[in-house]
């Protein structure tokens, strides 16, 4: 079946509005967690042939956000779905005023490679939340997911409502899909692409929501507790080997406290991952041969502080920090989405506020310190899609603060109801009573404007 005629399909299974039912999204909510419950170790196993991710960070970053999303839609969805009464001026007596809350219709979902289970089916499941019929493209660079997602969702969801397409195919599939008409389009990639998505969207008048990326700062002030950031630091960049859109892209370290910190980070990478760490099973790898070569190209532009090693043949790429870098080096001014740590200096916070204002928005922004003026201004004074202060990556796993980001970091935001309200069109509805009609809005308007002042003023 061609891509037209599967939302054609969609489109005619929407307009009978089974979906429309509350409880129809329930029971299909439930169904989906029991799939994935059911395949909890085929995830698991697809994961690490694409990424070798260890069963845990599989479980912690992929599953158990799904199905904490699930939960969160099932016990509130009744809620978000009510009609809202909105108050209303005097004009509009008598009437009553509400938002009825309505799906946007097709979605298309398009999912990237680093997380290629979770990105796909958490916007899913907000989709199906708010009474979508979903079409989803997953990556074709992690290809054993995207087959798995294509096999778990078309053997159990009937086409015309839910349908994974060219789980193997890649940019001319991609292409096919942004020609047709859907009603929603969800993209979770990188810049480059989020503007082609736009671009194509926009010809089509098509409302979009971008999850893109960018470099986002690691901000680590003398007061900090260093031998917390270190820990917090490590685990949030090495997570799933640096392939995150939200992960500590550079550190800003203060001059009095760089050695000291740098030791520390050293000595945490060992700690966690030991000291053969192209050894250890909790160390993913990276997607593939042509971003292994990509990241390779950082290893010139400064000093490497510690690691630096890779193996084309298995896609490791050790943990790497470097040092003594010049201020246009690419490897700042790109994102590195890799286990690669750039490390900048600063004497004053003003310098770094700066710095960041400066430069695109990031996604995330991350800021370790004791002291709650530098942290207010911090928070005041950057702008980025989200912050964790003393931590790294919290600030996406819970499903009651929206994710997204701003500028070139993205546009829209999901997670819990606000992945409900993504996928929701908010229609206005007034309904006007018909026993009595104040005669002051209908012409002839002589002598009424000084009554209109006194009501409305």
């Amino acid at each position: 079946m061609g891509v037209k005629e599967l939302i054609n399909k969609q489109i005619e299974f929407f307009q009978r509005g089974e979906q429309l039912d509350i409880n129809f999204r329930r029971d299909i909510l439930i169904k989906l967690k029991k799939i994935i419950k059911d395949n909890e170790q085929y995830i698991i196993d697809a994961l690490k042939k694409d990424l070798h991710k260890s069963d845990f960070e599989s479980y912690l970053t992929e599953i158990s956000m799904v199905y904490e999303e699930i939960n969160t839609h099932l016990k509130s969805i009744r809620k978000w779905s009510k009609r809202r009464s909105i108050k209303s001026s005097i004009m509009f007596f008598p009437s009553k005023t509400y938002i009825e809350k309505q799906p946007y219709g097709t979605v298309l979902i398009i999912g990237p490679f680093n997380y290629p289970f979770q990105l796909v089916i958490l916007p899913l499941v907000g989709a199906i939340s708010a009474g979508n019929t979903v079409i989803i493209k997953p990556s074709e660079s992690a290809v054993n997911t995207s087959h798995l997602i294509e096999r778990i969702i078309n053997d159990n969801f009937n086409e015309e409502y839910i349908k994974v397409v060219g789980a193997d195919k890649g940019k001319e599939c991609v292409e096919e899909l942004l020609e047709q008409e859907f009603d929603y389009i969800f993209f979770t990639g990188s810049i480059r692409v989020g503007k082609i998505i736009m671009e194509k969207a926009a010809k089509r008048l098509i409302p979009v929501t971008l999850e893109l990326g960018g470099k986002s700062p690691c901000i680590i002030d003398k007061g900090a507790n260093l031998k917390m950031a270190a820990k917090r630091i490590v685990w949030g960049k090495l997570l799933n080997a640096g392939q995150t859109c939200v992960a500590p892209d550079y550190l800003f370290v203060h001059n009095e406290v760089k050695e000291k910190l740098l030791d520390l980070i050293v000595e945490e990478i060992k700690f966690q991952y030991g000291h053969n760490i192209r050894e250890c099973d909790d160390f993913p790898r990276i997607i593939n041969k042509r971003e292994l070569e990509r990241l390779s190209q950082y290893l010139n532009e400064g000093n490497i502080y510690y690691g630096g090693n890779y193996d084309e043949k298995s896609l490791f790429f050790e943990p790497t920090i470097l040092t003594d870098l010049d201020e246009k080096a690419k490897v700042l001014e790109e994102e590195i989405f890799g286990p690669i740590l750039p490390v900048m200096t600063f004497d004053n916070l003003k310098e770094v506020i700066q710095y960041v204002n400066n430069k695109s928005k990031p996604l995330a922004l991350y800021y370790f310190s004791e002291d709650e003026n530098n942290i207010k201004r911090i928070i005041k004074e950057t702008s980025s899609g989200g912050v964790t202060i003393n931590d790294t990556i919290l600030h996406v796993g819970t499903p009651n603060l929206p994710f997204g980001g701003v500028g070139t970091s993205g546009m829209g935001a999901y997670h819990g109801k606000h992945s409900f309200d993504t996928f929701t069109h908010e229609k206005s509805i007034v309904r006007r009573g018909t026993y009595m009609e104040f005669p002051f809005r209908f012409a002839p308007f002589k002598n009424k404007i000084n009554l209109l002042r006194r009501i409305i003023k």
